[in-house]
């Protein structure tokens, strides 16, 4: 067993010594008849990869490769709540968020799911409230907008989940998003609210986070505008905090008997069905999001006991290693053939591209090897025309994950089946395209035959949902969370930090004095001296 990776194994140089051949190999080559198996199901999502570049040697070899990564040790202990985040010595505990109050799960000796569920109860009371109207402003009216203010994991999580689950929302209550520190965010929202009838959600772990409070401060200064007054008693009424600093949201206004606390084990990017999870909520109901916890609890129990070769999580994960590391393939296109899922892309670009960007090992280590692919997308017919050029016929290869539900909830004609087709007929010619051959015989005019060839062999899974319930959504985040995982283990990187984001912070705080005065940039370097200068003389 190792503890950091399998990068230098024999499994890994096995598969390099191999790999040079099989990007040369086309898909459409491959013995079909050996793909029919090639379809996995878990917590009722199904992933069809036959249209990877695998076999059944290749996908032998994948496990392998996961099982000398120690992928399932590993697995344990992260449920077991062990300190698997090793650079900032702390458990990983998302999945404790969605495990059965009767469960036990122990981080430092205390047992964290009765925490898990106080502030579950706490928050279906609050969003009880607020649906039923019992809950009321400053003014007495009741509230029929609501604001959440975050940034990272603190918005993308909650701004997809509301559009995927929009179906099952309260149309009486309208949810909002801010996180962007630009005026404009703020601004536009504030244009299409009525703040009597508004309650804020800020959502900072330590309350300091400087956009979502530089929002939250002035979403107050709008409140206290549209009221008249600057009384604690109308911030009382119109927010609420999800946090742990008591202090600073109890200075900020907010009664501390509105705040829901989330914990260090719990990642931004991982949070979404924590009490950031608030807004989806009070939108869809505690019912619906009860059933999307268990939906992530279901596909949690399917990675934790499905072996390796036929567990849906652990399969994507390690045919994205294939694609990343070996046939060096750095982009993966998620293209969701469902509307509810517009935001999901945008939310994967989080979770993936901030958990898996790293250079470096658990144990400070240089990777001499392709980590960490680039993820993004659009929804469905929308991408076709976008974007799907480059796809079939440029010189980058891209990876797809197509994501299709069978069902609709809002049938109108055939527009479903024209949605359908279009899905399984891109994943077709992604995978296997036309050749030069077929044109031919298809009696194209030889001049276009050139132009009109679709090269194919773009990796592409599947993914296919009966439809977009509250429970599909858990499973279908779960799905991909421990992808993260198991192409972390198999790097020997740690997917839970994320210090790439500091530098920057730490930059702008110190370029933010500088850009109202004039004192000497001589700290600075050049570039960033004359681009500082540039905003003094046009501001």
């Amino acid at each position: 067993m190792t503890t950091c990776g399998a990068v230098d194994s024999a499994q890994w140089h096995a598969l390099t010594q191999i790999s040079g051949d099989w990007r040369a190999r086309h898909i459409r080559d491959l013995d079909q008849s050996q793909r029919a198996g090639y379809t996995v199901t878990g917590a009722g999502i199904s992933l069809d990869y036959s249209r990877q570049r695998v076999d059944d040697e290749i996908l032998n070899k994948l496990v392998e490769l996961a099982k000398v990564a120690d992928v399932e040790g590993l697995r344990d202990a992260m449920f077991r709540g062990e300190h698997i985040n090793t650079t900032e010595n702390r458990s990983v505990l998302h999945t404790a968020l969605r495990r059965p109050a009767t469960d036990s799960v122990l981080v430092d000796g205390h047992n964290v799911i009765p925490d898990v569920h106080d502030v579950l109860r706490r928050m279906r009371q609050l969003a009880d409230d607020i649906r039923s109207g019992a809950w009321v402003g400053h003014t007495g009216k009741r509230i029929t907008h609501i604001v959440n203010i975050g940034i990272g994991g603190s918005d993308l999580g909650p701004v997809m989940a509301y559009e995927a689950l929009r179906h099952f929302s309260d149309r009486t209550i309208t949810c909002h998003f801010v996180s962007n520190v630009d005026s404009t965010d703020l601004a536009e929202v504030l244009r299409r609210i009525d703040l009597e009838q508004t309650l804020f959600i800020v959502a900072s772990k330590t309350f300091t986070t400087q956009e979502t409070m530089m929002n939250a401060s002035s979403a107050r200064e709008a409140l206290f505008s549209a009221l008249g007054t600057n009384a604690h008693a109308a911030v009382a009424k119109h927010f609420v905090a999800v946090s742990v600093n008591a202090d600073k949201v109890a200075e900020f206004g907010i009664d501390t008997n509105h705040m829901f606390g989330f914990w260090d084990w719990v990642g931004g990017r991982y949070s979404m069905d924590s009490a950031i999870g608030l807004s989806t909520m009070i939108a869809i109901g505690p019912k619906n999001f009860d059933d999307m916890l268990a939906g992530f609890y279901a596909m949690d129990q399917h990675f934790q006991t499905a072996p390796l070769e036929n567990n849906a999580p652990a399969l994507l994960g390690l045919l994205g290693v294939w694609n990343r590391s070996f046939l060096n393939i750095p982009n993966v296109a998620v293209l969701p053939y469902d509307q509810y899922l517009k935001r999901f892309p945008a939310y994967l670009q989080q979770l993936i591209m901030e958990s898996n960007g790293k250079s470096v090992n658990k144990d400070g280590k240089h990777l001499d090897i392709n980590t960490g692919a680039m993820y993004w997308g659009e929804p469905g017919t929308n991408g076709q025309h976008s974007f799907y050029q480059m796809l079939h016929q440029g010189t980058s290869y891209i990876a797809c994950d197509v994501i299709v539900a069978v069902k609709t909830f809002n049938p109108i004609g055939n527009h479903h089946e024209v949605l359908m087709s279009n899905a399984l007929a891109q994943a077709g010619v992604f995978a296997f395209g036309r050749s030069a051959e077929e044109l031919h015989e298809a009696g194209v005019d030889a001049e276009l035959v050139p132009h009109k060839v679709m090269p194919g062999n773009r990796p592409t899974n599947v993914i296919t949902v009966t439809q977009m319930d509250p429970f599909t959504l858990g499973a279908l985040v779960a799905l991909y969370e421990h992808m993260v995982f198991v192409q972390g283990v198999v790097w020997g990187i740690n997917s839970f930090d994320q210090w790439g984001v500091e530098l920057g912070k730490e930059m702008a705080n110190k370029i933010s004095r500088y850009l109202t005065n004039n004192e000497s940039l001589a700290e600075f370097d050049a570039a960033t001296a004359r681009s500082i200068q540039w905003y003094r003389d046009n501001r």
